[in-house]
């Protein structure tokens, strides 16, 4: 009869073994459940919209005019605040956003400014608000039903309109405002809507945002939003339907949120006529204002105007850009039951970069995002050539991308301009569709939408240079020091490290989230339930966690907690590696394996090799004991289990968890006739012990090489310790610098 010992630790890790060794517990398994906003009848604990979820409605009804000469635009508009709340409200919130560039402002108030020897001067002046700009708001006119003055009070960017009696349930408001405000130099002072100036044909462009006085949201979660707009956090905003007439020079061309009402009016015979054959042009841009045609448009110069008329429906703004400068294309687009237009303005600086790519970045970004979310329910997606800028409203966005003087460009500026075409037009989808609050949560806007931008970049594009999104590229970040960043669950005007935090870990933490955690298949599916869910609606951060969990039945606690609320970091060592084989009863096997103790492999790195050199070490297996069965009668073939271990390969590897980021453990093996062998195992496999696991591989054939994230998965910021056999070797990351990643 052979000779059996048990050899537990060799084969098994058991849990409280694991607890035993446990030196810190950082409740990283525990449920967030505690951390969410309590269930309740208008967002329910699955994470959808409850029986009796609501929201506010604002229409709009707006004329606008731009003075070319002095660069102002005045405007009126009549605005129906429809009460949807079950709460009566004594008071409504306008937000006034213009007024971030008011003399006084708090945007220069609260910034940390500094001198220093040979600064640029206009990097000075912007920095200090040393200028002559005369900015915000000018509000003439608040008035009600009949013309009579509504008692108004301004808080900086918030503006309060008091009501003689209280806004019930089921109600609606009519108030009328005036106002005018001189249109801000971007290249001077900056801005995310403003003009252009070319001095070579003495003409602008005019990218008009945030332009107009705007309903706060109030709403379930916390009453009115109405914290002050301090220039990073962007907008949270009501839905509604909006008519606007935007007065102009005669020969400008004009790029708008909604449906052109009056086409007949304000285009020419042969404009009209190509904009009629885009509207069924699927393969091909049809040009509607050529080059030569918007060249000899700059020399016009026209004193007279002429009266442009919008329409749109559910958005949440309205925005638009204008100039005599504009060449103008367009080209249909299928999706699902629509064929909207996807539309590119630029002038001729843009040219011919703009021509070739805007619009055909235009219509991936429809095709991809609607792929994952819903399908694209508006009318046109417009793509607008400004310079040095990328920002989003409903239908219409202004984006960089510019060509040198003489017409080329790089290849870099080709897929920078891509890449921001796609995320701007995306934004269509996260925040206006899918409307989330970023003046609280940047991440639920930016970070989502770049996730779908980086699906884009792929899917779309052959070998697209994507500079969020990929695990690998998250890294510099991650391996920053912990007092210069700051958790993605961060309000967004206390957020360091704004571009890594709030766009690339959310798009990466996504990324893994799909391709690591929970597989494309579950994860589309799931994210795809919440964009449906959520669509034309106010989601919250509760409302993600929660649906992606109910969607999928995955339990993500740990990834929100670490990736989301902590800046923990994935560093994930192999610390030990045993080999194993069974003794065999006549075999007289000396154990001359190297028995290394934990820490020894970080000791040794840098002297010599480690490796499996001195082969494995023998264990045995002994009958098992009738104690282990309790009440049960029948018995196990002990015979046949041992016989199942004979000539097998077992490698015990201790992983240590020294960045704090639980994560899943992917391992891959080598072996001697060179093929290899991936294992994934959860990340449920820290629950017991935080800091340090345990696991047993068993083969038919011998390891000579083991590797953790063979594939730069994780996000792991120390590949160092991630081999075996050790050796030193530079890492892979140090070619990278730790920046902003704005």
């Amino acid at each position: 009869m052979k000779k059996f010992i048990l050899s537990t630790l060799a084969v098994l890790s058991l849990a409280y073994f694991s607890i035993a060794q446990e030196t810190e517990w950082q409740r990283k398994f525990e449920q967030l459940g505690p951390e969410l906003p309590t269930p309740n009848e208008y967002r329910t604990g699955s994470g959808a919209p409850g029986k009796a979820y609501w929201q506010q409605k604002a229409d709009y009804d707006i004329e606008v005019e731009i003075n070319d000469a002095n660069q102002r635009l005045t405007g009126k508009e009549t605005i129906t605040y429809f009460n949807n709340s079950p709460d009566a409200l004594k008071y409504l919130w306008v937000q006034l956003d213009q007024n971030v560039r008011e003399r006084g402002t708090n945007s220069l108030k609260t910034r940390t400014t500094g001198i220093r020897d040979s600064l640029p001067a206009k990097i000075a002046a912007q920095g200090l608000g040393i200028t002559d700009y005369d900015g915000g708001f000018k509000i003439t006119s608040v008035t009600g039903a009949g013309g009579k003055t509504l008692p108004y009070t301004i808080n900086k960017t918030m503006m309060r309109i008091d009501l003689a009696q209280p806004l019930k349930t089921g109600e609606q408001f009519v108030m009328n405002i005036e106002w005018y405000y001189n249109i801000n130099d971007r290249m001077e002072i900056g801005g995310r809507g403003g003009h252009e100036y070319f001095p070579e044909d003495g003409n602008y462009v005019y990218t008009i945002a945030q332009w107009f006085p705007r309903m706060a949201v109030y709403d379930d979660y916390e009453g009115w939003q109405n914290k002050q707009f301090l220039g990073r956090g962007e907008f949270a905003l009501t839905f509604g339907d909006y008519k606007v007439k935007i007065t102009v020079p005669e020969d400008h061309i004009v790029a708008s949120t909604g449906s052109l009402q009056n086409p007949k009016q304000v285009l020419s015979k042969t404009q009209l006529e190509r904009f009629e054959q885009a509207k069924n042009s699927f393969d091909k841009p049809v040009i509607i204002v050529t080059q030569e045609e918007a060249e000899a448009n700059e020399k016009t110069k026209s004193t007279k105007t002429k009266t442009w008329e919008y329409h749109a429906d559910n958005v949440r703004d309205f925005a638009f850009a204008t100039s005599r400068k504009f060449i103008w294309d367009a080209q249909a687009v299928k999706i699902g039951d629509k064929t909207p237009l996807a539309m590119s303005y630029y002038p001729k600086e843009g040219n011919p970069l703009w021509e070739k790519e805007s619009t055909l970045a235009v219509k991936n970004t429809l095709e991809v995002y609607s792929k994952y979310t819903i399908d694209y329910p508006y009318p046109v997606a417009i793509s607008v050539h400004a310079a040095s800028i990328g920002m989003e409203y409903p239908m219409i966005c202004f984006n960089f991308g510019r060509p040198n003087k003489d017409g080329s460009y790089s290849d870099r500026i080709k897929y920078r301009m891509i890449g921001v075409i796609i995320h701007e037009v995306g934004h269509n989808f996260f925040p206006m569709i899918i409307n989330s609050d970023e003046r609280q949560w940047t991440w639920m806007d930016e970070g989502l939408n770049t996730f779908v931008q980086y699906r884009t970049e792929q899917e779309a594009y052959d070998n697209f240079p994507s500079r969020r999104g990929p695990a690998s590229n998250i890294v510099p970040y991650m391996r920053m020091d912990k007092n210069q960043i700051r958790p993605i669950m961060t309000n967004s005007e206390q957020i360091m490290q704004f571009g890594w935090n709030a766009y690339a870990k959310p798009a990466t933490a996504l990324n893994i989230l799909r391709e690591t955690v929970m597989g494309p298949e579950l994860f589309d599916k799931a994210f795809k339930e919440y964009a449906q869910r959520w669509a034309f609606k106010h989601p919250k951060p509760a409302d993600f966690f929660r649906t992606l969990e109910d969607a999928s039945a995955v339990d993500l606690d740990w990834f929100w907690k670490g990736w989301f609320y902590s800046v923990d970091n994935v560093d994930v060592g192999i610390e030990e590696v045993k080999w194993f084989k069974m003794r065999e009863e006549e075999a007289t096997v000396e154990n001359k394996s190297k028995k290394v103790k934990k820490g020894d492999l970080n000791a040794q790195a840098n002297s010599e090799m480690m490796d499996f050199g001195d082969g494995p070490e023998p264990f045995s297996l002994v009958e098992t004991d009738p104690r282990y069965y309790g009440e049960f009668q029948n018995r196990v073939d002990d015979k046949a289990i041992m016989k199942k271990f004979e000539g097998k390969n077992f490698y015990q590897l201790k992983f240590a968890n020294k960045g704090g980021l639980v994560t899943p453990i992917i391992v891959e093996f080598t072996f001697k006739d060179g093929s290899k062998q991936t294992e994934k195992i959860p990340a449920e496999i820290w629950r017991y012990n935080e800091q340090e696991v345990t696991k047993v591989f068993a083969f038919e054939k011998e390891v000579t090489n083991i590797v953790f994230d063979p594939n730069d998965e994780t996000a792991d910021t120390n590949m160092d310790d991630n081999i075996f056999p050790r050796k030193k070797q530079p890492s892979k990351f140090d070619q990278f610098k730790e920046g902003s990643g704005k």
